[in-house]
């Protein structure tokens, strides 16, 4: 689609992965021009060689680098850059980066500030909707401020409650607790999710509703008072509240359903003054009962069956909307056949799903009728350990949810990815499973209640030797430039090199006293002091690894002796402490 409106603009793209190259290749199908911005271990990565400009960020966390508000500023006015376009996640839903945007005299591809405030503060969302009237469980008004409240809360309500991140999404901060003595600890630990991905730490609490279905519709809106829903889609199929298969149109909803989703989240964006691409999430129970969930003011990870559905570029509409120019439809379109998304992350599905950072050494995408691959990596990029898990998303489309699911089948079988471990033994495993294909009886926590595939670990891969043509990079005043230079003028340096990696990712001596790490990442907090008595089976840690959280067990009982400090970041199977 060619931009008929005789503007241009340059788009600074404050993210990175598969949804800053799905926004390039907008902006190059649009005629405007994309410029990058990287973290260290993002230097080499697809976006950043694939956008007509690209910046260094000088960090390698995420608060460092792509949560840094002053920086990308900076980054936008250095490049010359008119329009921001932040992506999902990161600063995508944060007011204060908006306003920064606008404050810089820039273009903000999104929703006002204004409208990120009520919408993304959940407890003033819910407000909204009960004002127009859309379905609602009972919930808590406000924050609440320690673990009493929640108790108090489940006391009176039953179980289970869902422990959500005022600010926020992505399922980020978000626990249910299903027993009373879980609720505490869940409590904290979605804090500290909340504060680590978005800043704010702040929870409300809302009933649970049991086993429902995730339903959310794709909303639209421009400046000039246009609201219009693209479509439905399901996104049942999670794990730790992250999705991993989701589909447009929302199958198996009767016409009252269908038309409540699609009036309320009108409604919704239209109190609110909503003006961008945005999803309004609903629940819906077992006994047919939907529930308002949350707004998400941002583009999201699955939009593209969205797309594939509707016909519809979302990201050109953002950039068109932002502009200042009408939608390009005026009403919900009719479903042109059925569509899959497919996330494929970096993580061991038959270990836990396990985050899995490593070097990409095969990535052979499938193709042919109805496939489409929105990919971050190539062969030889490496999943840095610091970010999210997730590598591509394969999309399927079919002219019916029946031939979408056996081109998904075929297009799984040709997926190949080797380097590190990804979820497609799982997805291979639910499209044979007749729960979701034939009777559609999946839920939120299906997978961790009802799936029964056995999955076998992935295999624990081998760090690959490097090409005869050492690729490196220097920043002039901040701008990415490229050297490749001959591999043997850094020989005297391999020798030493190679020795300090064995010795980080070597596994350690099986000593019984040893406690391992059960993944690669950082250390997020010691939960037991040191030098006390644990016992077998008890967490003593927490690591976290692409924002996800992963309890450290003691495998025995005996006295805690730490050997690794809380921000150090461990190789999966080294040395965290000793139990004596």
């Amino acid at each position: 689609m060619k931009n008929n409106n005789h503007e241009i603009h340059k788009v600074l793209i404050a993210n990175r992965g598969e949804i800053a190259v799905r926004i390039i290749r907008a902006c190059r199908d649009y005629g405007f021009t994309s410029v990058a911005v990287y973290a260290d271990s993002d230097i080499d990565a697809l976006h950043v060689n694939m956008a007509d400009e690209a910046y260094g960020l000088d960090g390698s966390t995420p608060a460092q680098s792509y949560l840094n508000i002053e920086k990308l500023i900076d980054i936008a006015k250095k490049s010359g850059a008119t329009m921001v376009h932040p992506g999902y996640g990161f600063l995508s839903e944060r007011a204060e980066f908006a306003r920064a945007v606008e404050s810089a005299g820039l273009i903000w591809i999104g929703p006002s500030p204004e409208s990120i405030d009520v919408l993304g503060d959940k407890v003033k969302a819910r407000h909204i909707a009960m004002q127009v009237g859309a379905p609602l469980v009972v919930g808590t008004k406000d924050p609440v401020q320690d673990p009493k409240e929640v108790v108090a809360f489940a006391h009176q309500h039953g179980l289970p409650i869902a422990i959500k991140a005022a600010f926020g999404g992505g399922g980020r901060g978000l626990k249910v607790a299903w027993q009373l003595n879980e609720v505490e600890e869940l409590y904290h630990s979605a804090v500290r999710e909340a504060t680590a991905a978005f800043g704010r730490g702040e929870c409300f609490l809302e009933q649970f509703l049991h086993n429902p279905r995730h339903i959310e519709a794709q909303v639209i809106a421009d400046k000039h008072g246009n609201v219009v829903v693209v479509g439905t889609r399901d996104c049942s199929l999670q794990r730790r509240n992250q999705k991993l298969v989701e589909e447009s149109p929302a199958p198996f909803l009767t016409d009252e359903q269908q038309q409540k989703v699609i009036k309320s989240s009108t409604d919704i964006c239209r109190k609110a003054g909503y003006v961008g691409a945005g999803t309004v999430e609903f629940l819906l129970s077992q006994d047919g009962t939907l529930s308002f969930l949350e707004v998400n003011t941002r583009l999201q990870v699955e939009h593209p069956v969205t797309e594939e559905t509707a016909g519809i570029d979302l990201v050109i509409e953002q950039l068109r909307i932002a502009q200042g120019l009408p939608l390009s439809i005026t009403e919900t379109p009719v479903p042109r056949g059925h569509a899959f998304e497919f996330r494929i992350n970096a993580e061991d599905a038959g270990n836990g799903f396990l985050p899995t950072p490593g070097t990409i050494t095969c990535f052979d995408a499938p193709s042919g009728p109805g496939i489409r691959v929105d990919s971050g990596v190539t062969a030889g990029t490496t999943i840095p350990a610091t970010f999210d898990s997730l590598m591509a998303k394969l999309i399927v489309v079919g002219n019916t949810r029946e031939q979408a699911i056996n081109r998904a089948r075929r297009a799984l079988a040709e997926f190949k990815i080797e380097g590190v471990a990804s979820v497609l033994p799982f997805h291979r495993a639910v499209m044979e499973d007749t729960d979701f294909c034939d009777q559609f009886n999946v839920h939120t926590r299906w997978i961790e209640t009802e799936f029964s595939a056995q999955i076998p670990p992935a295999k624990r891969q081998i760090p690959q030797s490097g090409s005869e043509l050492t690729r490196t990079f220097i920043e002039i005043d901040g701008k990415r430039c490229e050297l490749g230079l001959p591999a043997q003028l850094f020989s005297g340096f391999s020798a030493n090199s190679a020795a300090q990696s064995k010795v980080m990712t070597g596994q350690n001596e099986t000593h019984p006293d040893v406690v391992s790490a059960p993944i690669s990442g950082v250390l997020f907090n010691w939960l037991i002091p040191q030098g006390e008595s644990v016992t077998e089976g008890e967490v003593i840690g927490v690591m976290e690894a692409m924002k996800m959280e992963v309890q450290v067990v003691a495998h025995r009982a005996g006295k805690l002796k730490y050997s690794a400090n809380k921000g150090d970041f461990i190789e999966a199977d080294g040395k965290l402490a000793e139990i004596n």
